[in-house]
């Protein structure tokens, strides 16, 4: 099995991370192990475009109902000859 070093870990993180091993009962080596694996095993998440992630947050207010404005017919391309 591989080892792991981590450097300049933050000490306030270090004493969370104390606090959390000795509340689930485990020594902190053990409780990076959980974490690590905790995280890693969930399948990455999937991201959506910027027009899915707005249907997806406005779906729940309903719908509006634009009114579109009559479309004129292409102008011919003024002649410069």
């Amino acid at each position: 099995m591989g080892s792991v070093t981590i450097r300049r870990l933050d000490d306030s993180l270090k004493a969370r991370l104390r606090v959390r091993a000795a509340h689930h009962g485990r020594s902190m080596e053990e409780e990076v192990r959980q974490i690590l694996k905790a995280e890693l095993r969930e399948e990455p998440k999937r991201t959506e475009n910027l027009a899915e992630s707005i249907r997806r947050k406005m779906d729940p207010l309903g719908g509006v109902d634009l009114v579109l404005p009559r479309r004129e017919p292409v102008r011919k391309p003024p002649d410069f000859t």
